[in-house]
């Protein structure tokens, strides 16, 4: 499929700004909280609710041993429980326990302080109301993705 010309560059420029802002969020993170991998695990649980570890496995595309000992820290720090899955007693599910939505919470909490000082202190009035104006854009571009086939071509 053909682009306008301006459409690459864009994409290009949206991807680096988005991964900078979450590099940065993420830098500021304390370090006795949960680590990237188990925040993004929490996520995941706290949006599909409950989980087998292959489920997560699958989601973050990775292999399910490499999820092993992460899942493992996790349950040890308390932040997910395993239970038997009610369909097929084979199987276990990952559930986010109490510790686990604290952590995801006061780490949301965290990073909104953080860009709401940043927003305060560094954009004006004009440029918040843009900034605004564009966080609709981005949430229309992650439906797109959403609704898109996964091997999307370019």
């Amino acid at each position: 499929m053909s682009h306008p010309a301006d459409v690459l560059p864009t994409a290009i420029q949206l991807r680096a700004a988005v991964s900078g802002l979450q590099r940065e969020l993420r830098s500021r993170a304390p370090g006795d909280g949960p680590s990237t991998s188990q925040l993004t695990v929490l996520a995941l649980l706290h949006r599909l609710g409950p989980l087998p570890p292959s489920g997560v496995a699958r989601h973050e595309r990775v292999k399910l041993q490499s999820l092993t000992r992460l899942l493992a820290e996790m349950e040890a720090a308390a932040l997910v429980t395993r239970e038997p899955d009610p369909v097929d007693a084979r199987r276990t599910l990952l559930r986010l326990a109490p510790a686990g939505v604290r952590a995801l919470t006061d780490e949301a909490h965290r990073r909104e302080a953080s860009l709401a000082d940043a927003i305060a202190t560094r954009l004006t009035n004009a440029e918040r109301a843009r900034l605004r104006a564009a966080c609709s854009l981005l949430d229309r571009l992650a439906q797109a993705l959403a609704d898109a086939p996964a091997t999307a071509s370019h």
